[in-house]
Order: structure tokens, then C-alpha cells, then sequence
């Protein structure tokens, strides 16, 4: 098992050493999960959009042409509502 030391700062803050960010894949923005379990805390990379891209299986027959089309179509409706608010006023 390695160890590294780090310092806590006035705030609160801890400097993550590059080697675990290297091991955890996260850069500076990231977000990281801190599990505290009876005592024992572990650090782990906060799942990203890009990494779970692909979990949620697409539906059925459907084809980015019908995505595309549903969300013109939801924009017309936004855009027609606005309006029609806006010419009450």
C-alpha cells in the first residue's frame, strides 16, 4: 500500500496529488465522491455525462431524424406559447 501525506487548508481544502487524479481520471472541475463507511472514507471519480453515455438502451425504432423532429416541434410550441403570452400583455 502507498501512502501520501497532503495538508488540509484553513478552509478546509485538500490539494489532490496528480498521481491519484491520474488513478482516478479526473481533472481540475471534476467531481469526486467521498464514501464514508464506519470510519473509512474512500474518494472516487463522480460519474460523468460522457461516462454513461450509451447505459440507457435507445427505444425501438427510433432514429435521431424522429429526436431532431420532436425537438423542432417542442421549440415551435414554446415559441408559440411566448408569443401568445407576450401579445396579451
Amino acid at each position: 500500500m502507498k501512502q501520501i501525506i497532503t495538508s488540509l487548508t484553513q478552509r478546509g481544502q485538500l490539494t489532490m496529488p496528480v498521481e491519484v487524479q491520474r488513478l482516478l481520471g479526473v481533472k481540475p472541475r471534476d467531481q469526486v465522491i467521498w464514501e464514508i463507511d464506519e470510519g473509512e472514507t474512500t474518494v472516487r471519480s463522480a460519474p460523468t455525462l460522457e461516462s454513461v453515455f450509451g447505459s440507457v438502451p435507445a427505444i425501438p425504432g427510433m432514429t435521431t431524424d424522429d429526436f431532431d423532429r420532436q425537438i423542432e416541434e417542442a421549440t415551435e410550441d414554446e415559441a408559440d406559447r411566448f408569443m401568445r403570452k407576450f401579445n396579451r400583455q
